[in-house]
């Protein structure tokens, strides 16, 4: 029987992704999560010799040298709502905005109908806190809850029924997704430039929350919204006070609203946005490509090529018409690795994918919206009501750093962060026209949900070009166009970011109406 293979078949590769201790360096047990490529790119490294041509009557070049070495990959994907939140800390050089997260929770318990989760810290858990449990053994324990008390950093009770579970398993975790308003705490008030929304009881300050940061306002049940339904419903956070939530962008124009009896919910995320100064954070990678066993005899002995000291370089997200919303990404390495499979594989943990559907581009984008940056308007005139693409893409003009005697790059250096794209649009006014040639602060969002989960990108500011209408026998009247953001410092010092994305762990069945 033979034992050496002719060929190996791409369907059985694996790409698997580490984060490194520092560049090149693994932690002593690193975590090998794996991806999901549609496609690869080029993915090695390229070797670049250069050949002796010395002049003599031979009239014969001799073998050359290796001098350089330049390593990279790129890969395509969809973009689900788990299998990228980790990569984009790489993309945008930080860290997440969050609330409160835990996964160390040592046990559930159910004493005289007494529902609580017992926790080392309860930092950011808050009487009224709105929790999402995932993973628990038993499915009560799982799912949204109302943090009803909270002991510090022994237990908070919910108002739900929980089962008794003395060892939650490793990975199980509750995520502060919201938080729920007392009975008649919550009005809506419109005198000022933009409305606001008003706590008279609570503290707004403590939930954690940022300026720029989308929440959603309401929940399933008619208590939980506020009396007039355009003020529920996805918003942006312009300012915030110990008082009130100040809202910038809004699906409709907010009214006054006096909230009685209603006990309000928001729900909110984990925001991530490019960050200045000391909160800048840069995170490698080594990428773990798995080629097969090279011998049937022995098929657990795995070659692999290792990309080391990999940094996120440029992020293209896609969102057409009928499709899947996808991404490619691609890395700047160091250098690169081979692994015989007498070898094997790198040590470390090797978890399994979590599964997440993907997302679907005709139902599952509930906004796009294109308007002038507005201080006084939180449902600012949009430019229009379809598209049939939008295109962003995110670059960290990263450069190798290269030296006498170090084949390939001893570090990589980090240029510019830069948001670019094109949206094309159905053209219904010449207002998107007219915005370019006066080169007008402009600002586009995308909100996606599905499932009770979702995401929201937004770009503070960002100016146009193109614009010439495209115009074809027998179809609508299209208007492509280009975009370049900015920081959005000059409209609010708050702002002083190019791009942000929010992940919504758990949203309400009406954000997806």
């Amino acid at each position: 029987m033979a034992t050496n293979v002719n060929k190996i078949d791409s369907n059985i590769t694996g790409l698997r992704i580490a984060e490194e201790e520092s560049i090149n360096v693994l932690p002593v047990t690193p975590n090998w999560v794996p991806a999901e490529p549609n496609d690869y790119g080029d993915i090695g490294s390229k070797i670049t010799t250069l050949v002796r041509n010395p002049i003599t009557d031979g009239r014969q070049r001799k073998k050359g040298v290796v001098t350089d070495l330049e390593a990279s990959a790129s890969f395509g994907s969809d973009f689900t709502q788990t299998n990228f939140q980790e990569l984009l800390k790489g993309v945008f050089y930080a860290n997440y905005r969050i609330k409160a997260e835990r996964t160390d929770i040592p046990s559930v318990t159910v004493q005289a109908g007494d529902d609580t989760y017992e926790l080392a810290s309860t930092t950011g858990f808050l009487v009224g806190s709105l929790v999402f449990g995932s993973k628990f053994t038993n499915a009560s324990n799982s799912g949204l809850h109302r943090v009803t008390a909270v002991d510090p950093d022994v237990s908070i009770a919910v108002a739900e029924t929980l089962t008794t579970e003395a060892s939650p398993p490793a990975d199980s975790k509750l995520v502060v997704v919201g938080h729920q308003f007392a009975s008649g705490d919550i009005t809506v008030d419109v005198s000022g430039s933009l409305p606001k929304l008003v706590s008279a009881a609570f503290d707004m300050s403590t939930l954690g929350l940022t300026v720029g940061e989308w929440i959603y306002i309401g929940g399933d049940e008619e208590a939980q919204n506020p009396l007039n339904a355009v003020n529920s419903g996805f918003k942006r956070i312009r300012l915030i006070d110990p008082d009130f939530l100040e809202l910038d962008k809004s699906a409709s124009t907010m009214v006054t609203d006096a909230g009685t009896s209603k006990t309000v919910r928001i729900y909110f995320g984990r925001k991530l946005q490019n960050e200045t100064g000391v909160n800048i954070v840069r995170k490698t990678y080594q990428l773990e490509l798995s080629l097969g066993a090279p011998d049937t005899a022995q098929p657990s002995q795995i070659q692999a090529l290792y990309m080391k000291g990999c940094l996120a370089d440029k992020l293209d997200i896609s969102i057409g018409t009928a499709t899947k919303i996808t991404n490619n990404i691609s890395f700047i390495a160091t250098d690169s690795e081979t692994r015989a499979s007498t070898v094997g594989l790198k040590s470390g943990n090797r978890p399994t994918l979590e599964d997440s559907d993907a997302y679907n581009t005709s139902s599952d984008v509930k906004r796009i919206k294109m308007a002038k940056v507005s201080n006084t308007d939180e449902a600012a005139a949009k430019f229009f009501s379809f598209v049939t693409d939008l295109n962003l893409s995110i670059s960290n003009n990263h450069k190798p750093a290269k030296a006498v005697g170090v084949l390939g790059a001893f570090d990589i250096s980090a240029g510019t962060f830069a948001v670019t794209g094109d949206v094309t649009a159905y053209f219904t006014d010449i207002e998107a026209i007219n915005s370019i040639r006066n080169n007008e602060d402009i600002t586009i969002d995308a909100i996606v949900v599905k499932d009770n989960a979702g995401f929201a990108i937004d770009l503070p500011l960002i100016s146009l070009g193109g614009g010439n209408p495209n115009i074809q026998l027998d179809e609508a009247v299209k208007l492509p166009l280009s975009m370049d953001a900015a920081t959005a410092a000059s409209i609010s010092p708050d702002l002083d970011y190019t791009a942000s994305i929010t992940f919504f762990d758990y949203l309400p069945d009406v954000a997806e109406a």
